[in-house]
């Protein structure tokens, strides 16, 4: 049985660009930054949720051949490997937030079946969401 996430995996173009956005600008935190056989692990969390990692990692070797890391790369950078949302309890203060910090949205909060939600893309194209949710009492509507 499955019982929830033990790493998520992200990838991105550039490590130091990485770290300025996730770290300096988001606000997680540095699990691990290494080098190790020629690979560069790189793993934050969220301050207030560290058993859920997230590794950020340049598509290319050993992990992948370059002819599926130019893939992976193209589709970042094009903004179709969607990720996933992070949460929120406020959408509208973190979006306001994030926003003074140089973040670019590419929707602003809007009122949802599920919550209020903002979508934004990181310096490489990857599409985040952020997520401020409310219990749902049954299915969605329509």
């Amino acid at each position: 049985m499955i019982t929830g996430f033990a790493l998520i995996c992200v990838n991105v173009l550039d490590m130091d660009v990485a770290r300025d956005f996730y770290v300096d600008t988001l606000g997680f935190e540095v699990d691990v930054d290494v080098v190790q056989d020629g690979f560069h692990w790189f793993v934050v969390h969220a301050p207030h949720q560290p058993e859920v990692p997230l590794m950020l990692v340049v598509p290319g070797a050993p992990a992948v051949d370059e002819e599926i890391a130019e893939r992976i790369r193209s589709l970042v950078a094009t903004g179709h490997a969607s990720v996933g949302a992070f949460a929120t309890r406020d959408c509208w203060a973190t979006y306001r937030e994030l926003s003074a910090r140089g973040v670019e949205f590419v929707e602003p909060p809007e009122e949802r079946f599920y919550g209020i939600d903002a979508a934004f893309r990181d310096p490489f194209g990857n599409h985040w969401r952020l997520t401020q949710r409310k219990p749902l009492a049954g299915p969605p509507p329509g």
